[in-house]
């Protein structure tokens, strides 16, 4: 399975990235995980022309070929950083890459929350008209204190948030199997109307 995580923030020291490169190495025989970051993406700027810069088409080209979309956010002031709020209306202004993409979302933080208020809006960000994603439902992880939470070599320490994020995991492994096997038949249904005709009852 071919999955991409989009590290949520611009920061170049984000415990983000070190979850994402976690969840990378450690489920690296059940999915090939590649890493985004969005931190040299230009602000959203609504060109008229409705072009993506050289930047987002290459992470539209990357979402579209995945099979899912990791996605893990810092919590700024209860929400999610600018930079991805921005990265997000730049794929709904143009490629729209995330329609029907199975997406699971994570999130670390320096507090006790562990981005949870952030969790929360990026939810309702990618269930919008503009994108509709596919949100695993009713799972989360939540990192908190994550300053604390790995060891030198980028290692989760807590062994009780290693079986919980292997229980996420691998029930989104799932969803996505069954997201996009529901995505396939829609669209196999849609084309079988769009060559309907009366002429041929």
């Amino acid at each position: 399975m071919k999955l991409i995580g989009i590290v949520g923030t611009n920061s170049n020291q984000s415990t983000n990235r070190k979850l994402l490169q976690f969840i990378q190495k450690y489920f690296s025989d059940r999915a090939d995980i590649e890493i985004c970051e969005i931190k040299n993406l230009p602000a959203f700027n609504e060109p008229e022309d409705k072009t993506a810069p050289i930047g987002i088409k290459e992470l539209s080209e990357k979402i579209g070929q995945a099979d899912g979309v990791i996605i893990s956010t810092p919590e700024y002031d209860h929400s999610v950083p600018a930079a991805l709020k921005s990265v997000l209306e730049w794929l709904s202004y143009t490629t729209r890459p995330l329609i029907d993409k199975p997406v699971m979302i994570t999130g670390a933080s320096h507090g006790a929350l562990g981005s949870s208020r952030a969790q929360s809006h990026l939810r309702q960000i990618l269930d919008s008209p503009e994108i509709k994603a596919r949100i695993m439902p009713s799972s989360e992880f939540l990192l908190g204190h994550s300053l604390q939470a790995f060891d030198e070599q980028g290692h989760l320490i807590d062994q009780d948030k290693i079986a919980e994020l292997k229980e996420v995991f691998g029930e989104f492994l799932s969803f996505v199997e069954r997201t996009n096997q529901l995505a396939k038949e829609r669209r196999t249904i849609k084309e079988h109307h769009k060559k309907f005709s009366w002429e041929q009852i």
